[in-house]
């Protein structure tokens, strides 16, 4: 019986003594490692089941899952050989908890931005927890928007019906700030409960009431809308705000407690610790939080806040470009959290957030990518492209979940971020553009330049009603979709090498799977079933000569594809071949026939003879970095070439100076469907000297 997945990921891992902690989010595991280096991340990127495996700074190392990430972890839990993982061995000091040394390897320098690392693994460990309720909120908002749009239900706020149906998602955003400050108080070690308790000091009725009490004092804050008001309290003025939504004073809240709580344990006994440290610290850091944090938290936000809105009014067109060109790169990295953070501390303080339009824009660029990805995975029969392609498409536009898609393909070929960058790009002109001429109108009357939402929403196919203007949103949303999607299969997604990969694979399936067919539909006629058998196997039309040769493209020493120094090559997943060390600069056409690819470096082409004959040709080892100089292509894609016609002259000494093997690889990458390819090695040759013999 094979291993499970999760077996097989904790042996690509470097085994369970390797792992010091696992966690997981919504799509990842995250493990902290004793040796990152023992990671064999071919094995894992090549793993069914797994998405893509990304090493981070550190010791850190990230394995992408998808939807189903919490099922492997509890797998993984659950692997007998799991049982001791990320336990230290025995020392003076005693056995080290998962905890401890999860919080040891975390506080190890990691480089000149260790400091950076930090901060963001604290904002995005605040928030990854509650995705799934964010997530279902926005759903049920972008539903119950619908059905008003449609008159299935009226827009009555007296309805004791709307008002629970409210209920069901505005509880989540209400209470936001206790999550947060128990997922962040947790982060930082402390017990979360307590977190939690300090943070819904400010959020009970008593609390609030302050802001009713004769001895307050208010005064409107025209710019945000809101009310500010200041109390007396004990003879101290304390500011009031309206505390729920908000994400920024729990974050800060947390860190704060987080001095105060691991000071006391220092100082107070530890057979009176339960009780005396949470009863110091909801004194200290409550008092503090209220006067202080809260206040500052506010102010920080607001100010955050109400800049962006200012650049989203006085300067459009630039906002609305930048927010969708900025998140592919922001997402990976995982530095989107604090946007995130503001989107929600608009809703809370102007009433409405204006980032997720354009975010938006960049979501559906994905996507679209995604979706010409799948149409070219099932135009070729790549299976396994296909299911990931899929089950990304569906979490992107259902979910508006974007991290399959960017695990899973996006940053395993780095094409497609050309494509997909004119798609936010494009989308972006559109959203400023239509934006400014069809403005948004809030709730309280005041006009926007831009799309708005009163709701936190993922950006997905479910959530369009969430946003005004919402004909402005999904014109644009498509615009970006539509315009990656169309580039993705115009000009494809993946190098040459990558692309002949596949279609070999695709055709060494097919192969192994035509016996079998054959079987299923042999008749009685056995002729005839024979003939059609092998015309099929062979595909040679009538007027086709038929290929039996193929010639050297280029002056030199013919070599083995082992002693290349290229394992792909030498694999022959890319079809049987030869290797030639050049003595000339002119690189010609080995076959006649029609160029199928012709790279923009310059470094490889694709062949097909009219008989069926694929031949790719590879100018140069890793010369895709040389980003096309010293080579000067003399041909272009879909042109039809004889054998001997100049593809390509290169500077070959420039080649080496940049430290590339000079190396030309050429291969039949259609070898599996051929009776034979036999190379012809150890000899020197010239262009035009045939080099591969070819048996149909």
């Amino acid at each position: 019986m094979a291993d499970s997945l999760a077996s097989q990921i904790i042996t690509a891992i470097g085994g369970p003594e390797n792992v010091r902690s696992l966690t997981h989010c919504a799509t990842r595991l995250r493990f902290e490692l004793a040796d990152a280096s023992k990671v064999d991340q071919n094995a894992l990127e090549h793993m069914k089941g797994v998405l893509g495996a990304v090493p981070q700074s550190g010791d850190r190392f990230q394995v992408v899952i998808g939807g189903g990430v919490a099922t492997v972890y509890e797998n993984i839990m659950h692997l007998p050989e799991m049982a001791n993982a990320g336990a230290a061995s025995a020392s003076g000091e005693g056995q080290k908890s998962n905890a401890d040394v999860k919080a040891e390897a975390r506080s190890k320098a990691r480089g000149k931005v260790a400091w950076l690392d930090s901060f963001f693994e604290y904002l995005a460990d605040s928030f990854r927890p509650i995705l799934g309720v964010l997530l279902g909120a926005s759903i049920i908002i972008a539903l119950v928007n619908l059905l008003i749009s449609l008159n299935v239900i009226p827009n009555d706020e007296a309805s004791a019906g709307w008002v629970f149906i409210k209920a069901i998602w505005k509880g989540v955003f209400y209470f936001l700030p206790i999550m947060v400050a128990y997922n962040a108080a947790k982060k930082l070690k402390v017990d979360p409960w307590l977190g939690g308790a300090i943070m819904a000091i400010l959020m009970t009725p008593q609390f609030t009431s302050l802001m009713d009490a004769k001895t307050t004092t208010c005064v409107e804050n025209a710019a945000l809308g809101t009310k500010s008001c200041t109390a007396n309290i004990f003879g101290i003025p304390m500011a009031l705000s309206d505390y729920s939504g908000n994400v920024f004073v729990p974050l800060l809240m947390a860190a704060v407690l987080a001095l105060v709580y691991h000071g006391l344990k220092k100082i107070i006994p530890e057979s009176v610790q339960l009780v005396f440290v949470p009863f110091f610290c909801m004194i200290i850091v409550g008092a503090l939080t209220a006067f202080i944090i809260g206040p500052i938290g506010v102010w920080v936000g607001n100010g955050l806040g109400v800049g962006l809105a200012w650049m989203n009014t006085h300067a459009p067109f630039i906002f609305a470009i930048i927010i969708p060109l900025l998140y592919p790169f922001l997402v990976p990295l995982g530095l989107h959290w604090p946007l995130n953070a503001l989107m929600l501390m608009n809703i809370q303080t102007l009433g409405y957030d204006f980032i997720q339009g354009p975010m938006g824009v960049w979501n559906f660029a994905c996507f679209g990518a995604t979706a010409g990805v799948l149409f070219i995975a099932v135009r070729d029969k790549d299976k396994d492209m296909r299911q990931t392609a899929l089950g990304a498409l569906a979490a992107g536009l259902l979910g508006g979940v974007s991290e399959p898609s960017l695990y899973g393909i996006h940053l395993r070929y780095k094409l497609v971020y050309k494509r997909m960058l004119v798609g936010c790009g494009l989308g972006g002109v559109v959203i400023a553009v239509l934006g400014w001429l069809f403005p948004s109108v809030t709730a309280a009357g005041q006009t926007v330049h831009g799309v708005t939402t009163t709701a936190f929403a993922f950006t997905s196919l479910l959530t369009i009603p969430v946003f005004d203007q919402m004909w402005v949103y999904a014109v644009s949303i498509a615009v970006s979709f539509l315009t990656s999607f169309f580039l993705i299969i115009t000009f494809d997604y993946r190098t040459p090498e990558q692309k002949a990969e596949v279609l070999a694979r695709a055709a060494a399936d097919q192969k192994a799977a035509a016996p079998a067919v054959e079987a299923k539909e042999a008749a009685p006629a056995a002729t005839t079933a024979t003939a059609t058998a092998t015309a099929t196997k062979t595909e040679v039309p009538a007027a086709a000569a038929a290929t039996t040769v193929v010639n050297a493209p280029v002056a030199g020493h013919v070599i083995a594809l082992d002693e290349t120094g290229d394992p792909v090559f030498a694999s022959r997943a890319l079809g049987e071949g030869v290797g030639i060390q050049p003595t000339d600069s002119e690189v010609v056409a080995p076959v006649s026939g029609v160029l199928q690819t012709v790279a923009e470096t310059g470094h490889a082409f694709g062949i097909k003879t009219d008989d069926g004959v694929e031949v790719l040709v590879h100018v140069g080892i890793d010369t895709v970095k040389m980003n096309g100089e010293g080579f000067a292509v003399k041909v272009k894609a879909d042109e039809r070439v004889n054998a001997g016609d100049p593809l390509v002259s290169v500077d070959f000494a420039k080649v080496k100076d940049a430290g590339y093997s000079t190396t030309t690889l050429m291969t039949v990458l259609n070898t599996a469907a051929l009776t034979s390819v036999t190379p012809k090695t150890g000899i020197d040759v010239k262009a035009g000297d045939e080099v591969i013999d070819i048996q149909r």
